[in-house]
């Protein structure tokens, strides 16, 4: 017979708590964040992934108040605990979806958009396309473990309740945005170059040929082109992703700098 593991009001209030910071990672991360995951199964991952750093974190636990308010207000320190751990990976899909939409545009493409569930908007089916390669890679590579693993070192790092907003974290959070928009435009560029290539050569054709119809021309080729360049700089694409996953693990040691 399933026995709750709460002795007391207290345990249940500390497992309250790791539900908290484990909630607040799950719901940034891609993969179990995504709005396609049935809520069911997340709070599944939730409390399972609670229960088993239930034991763990209880040894270390300090004393916890008794008042409700200040329960509530440590549970949503230890939420954004968790959502600042996963926004770092959000930074690199936000940048995927900012190379599909540049890619998609530079296309023709644009006017192609698709419903995501994931942002509850239109989105370009290139920026698609990349997020959900982007999304095996993230998963063959195993990054979700880095953030588990992350999780469990957050607790002898971060006290409960530590979240604070600093000078120093502001300008963390402000370079790592910055670096999205150079990602972007890093992933996108064989495309935009290629294509630029081609809307100069087709300017030219058009100057010596003033008969030919250009738009009518530029529309397959330019979506044929950039396919074949997508082609081409598909393991240069992946490379760079796995190079931004990889640095990861050392944006998250100095997180926990920022919030020890």
């Amino acid at each position: 017979m399933f026995a709750i593991p709460f002795a007391t009001i207290n345990d249940f209030t500390l497992f309250s708590l790791v539900v908290g910071r484990m909630a607040g990672l799950f719901s940034a991360i891609p993969l179990f964040g995504s709005r396609t995951v049935p809520m069911r199964i997340k709070m599944a991952a939730i409390m399972a992934m609670a229960l088993v750093f239930f034991p763990i974190v209880k040894l270390q636990m300090p004393p916890l108040p008794g008042d409700s308010l200040s329960i509530a207000i440590l549970v949503i320190r230890e939420t954004l605990i968790g959502l600042t751990l996963g926004v770092i990976s959000q930074v690199i899909f936000a940048a995927v979806e900012l190379c599909g939409q540049l890619v998609g545009t530079q296309m023709g493409l644009s006017m192609a958009a698709l419903f995501d569930p994931n942002t509850q908007s239109n989105v370009s089916t290139m920026a698609l396309f990349q997020g959900i390669l982007a999304m095996l890679l993230f998963v063959a590579l195993g990054v979700h473990h880095i953030f588990i693993r992350a999780i469990v070192e957050s607790y002898q790092i971060i006290p409960v309740g530590a979240w604070h907003m600093s000078g120093e974290l502001m300008k963390f959070f402000v370079t790592t945005i910055g670096a999205l928009f150079v990602l972007g435009v890093k992933l996108a560029a064989p495309v935009m170059v290629a294509l630029l290539a081609t809307s100069v050569a087709l300017g030219i054709m058009a100057r010596a040929f003033p008969q030919m119809n250009v738009f009518m021309v530029s529309m397959p080729l330019n979506i044929g082109i950039g396919f074949l360049i997508l082609g081409l700089s598909l393991l240069a694409f992946l490379r760079t992703l796995e190079t931004s996953f990889g640095g990861i693990d050392r944006q998250i040691k100095v997180l926990f700098k920022l919030l020890a």
